[in-house]
Formats: structure tokens, sequence, C-alpha cells
């Protein structure tokens, strides 16, 4: 049974790839309302989710979607880790500018990221060079344009880019958030920015988003340095990105990296 909000029906589509934070995040779909299925690394006996095993989250996205209804106008794409704060703010969001895709902002409370998302905040209020994958909301009709998504280890930015690439709008909505955990000290952004950098430039090489977005990553090699400014964790940043680049360089097209710090990302 479908909520009208704001004039929209939505639908949550859920990744978690094991059981180990669902209980908590089916709660939070429960207390919201809003129809939901969840697309789990584990077997779970329970109606609202599927059993998929781990092959990256594009793979649980395209297997997900079979399971929103086709009267649907908004998917909810979420990441079982996080807990949400002020969703409909979002939805509001979302038809007040006309958007196509809404991608909510991220809010870790210790840690390197924090200072980091301080960074990337204040670029992509200007101009759209990455999304935050633990919720974005699309609109159904621009799903069915852009997927099944091909194997991407930034599936978040994939789907940015390519709705840039159709044509679509896309906002970045700070009053909606989600709360989550990140590496905890300065080492482990090395390889959270390998992975995440290295994604990036493969979803670049699969979509043609505006000018500016691939001026920008064309240049990201050369200005990280500039991080090194920020100290010991700037450093871990810059190294990151940089191997993120080689490896896209040097052919790595994997679609699925499990880093050593955290199984839910």
């Amino acid at each position: 049974m479908f909520v009208m909000v704001f004039g929209l029906r939505v639908f949550f589509l859920v990744l978690a790839r094991d059981a180990s934070l669902l209980d908590r995040k089916l709660s939070e779909l429960d207390s919201f309302g809003y129809p939901y299925v969840v697309v789990c690394g584990e077997r779970v006996n329970h109606p609202n989710v599927v059993y998929r095993a781990p092959r990256g989250k594009y793979d649980a996205i395209n297997f997900g979607l079979r399971f929103v209804p086709e009267n649907v106008d908004v998917v909810a794409l979420n990441d079982v880790d996080t807990e949400i704060q002020n969703f409909n703010e979002a939805l509001r969001f979302m038809s007040e500018v006309g958007a196509d895709l809404v991608f909510a902002k991220v809010s870790v409370k210790d840690g390197p990221q924090i200072m980091f998302y301080a960074i990337l905040d204040a670029i992509r209020r200007r101009l759209p060079i990455a999304a935050s994958g633990e919720l974005m909301l699309v609109k159904r009709e621009f799903l069915e344009r852009i997927t099944p998504l091909d194997g991407c280890k930034a599936e978040d930015s994939y789907i940015l880019f390519k709705v840039l690439e159709k044509g679509g709008k896309t906002a970045f909505c700070e009053k909606c958030f989600v709360i989550t955990k990140r590496t905890s000290i300065a080492e482990q952004e090395e390889v959270y920015k390998r992975r995440t950098t290295g994604g990036i430039y493969q979803a670049l090489s699969m979509c043609r988003p505006p000018i500016l977005v691939r001026l920008f990553y064309m240049l990201l090699p050369f200005i990280s340095p500039l991080l090194l400014l920020t100290g010991k964790k700037g450093f871990y940043w810059t190294k990151g990105i940089v191997l993120g680049f080689v490896d896209y360089l040097r052919g790595d097209r994997t679609a699925y990296w499990k880093p050593f710090y955290s199984k839910y990302v």
C-alpha cells in the first residue's frame, strides 16, 4: 500500500551484505511506513528480505529492482548501515526543485571523514562530482533508462553520471542526512579512497557527464596533493586517490572490493 507524499509514491530498496545490522534497519523502515525490500547477502526469514549472494552493490540493485512495483514514482536506495534523519525533507526537496535524482548528506561522528565530507560537500553544492550511495532517491523512469547497471565499484556515482548523461536533474539535499560509521584512523583512508577513486574513474569511462565534471577528474591526480595541507589524513587521502587512479590506468575494472576495515562499504 502506497502513501502519497508530496505527490510521490516511494519504495525503499535497501542493500545489506549480511544480516548483522538488519534488525535495526527493519525497525527503522517499519517506522517510516513506506513499502520496502532488503537485498541481503545472508538468508533471512522475513517477508521483505530477499537473498542474493554478495557480488557488489550494483548487482544487488539490479536484482532488487525486480521487486519494485510498477506504480512507484521514486526508488530510495539505502545502505543497511545507516540511520536516516528527516527523510521527508528529501522528498520535499525533490518535489520542489524537480530533481530526477537526490542524494542525501552523510554525517559521521568521528574519524578523518568529518573533514573530508566538509571538503567534498563544499564542492558538490556547486558541481555534482560524486553522489553518496548511502541514501539516493531516483525517479523510477530514470532507473528504467539506466538499468541494468554495469559493474562498477562506485555504483552511486555511476548512477549520478548516467542520470546527468540522460539529461536528468540532480540535487544534493542537506536537510535530510544519514548517520553512519566510516574510518576511525587516517591510515584506513588510503584503502577507502583507493576504492572510491578507482570506481569513479570506472564510472566516468562508462558515462558522459557534463564537461566540468570530467574536467575535475582530469585534474584530480594533479591537484590532490593540496590535501597534504591538512596533515596526516591528507597524506593518506592523496595516496589513496593517486593509487585509485593508477589502478584504473592499469586496467582494474573489477566491480567488487571488500575493504579491510569494514564489511559494510
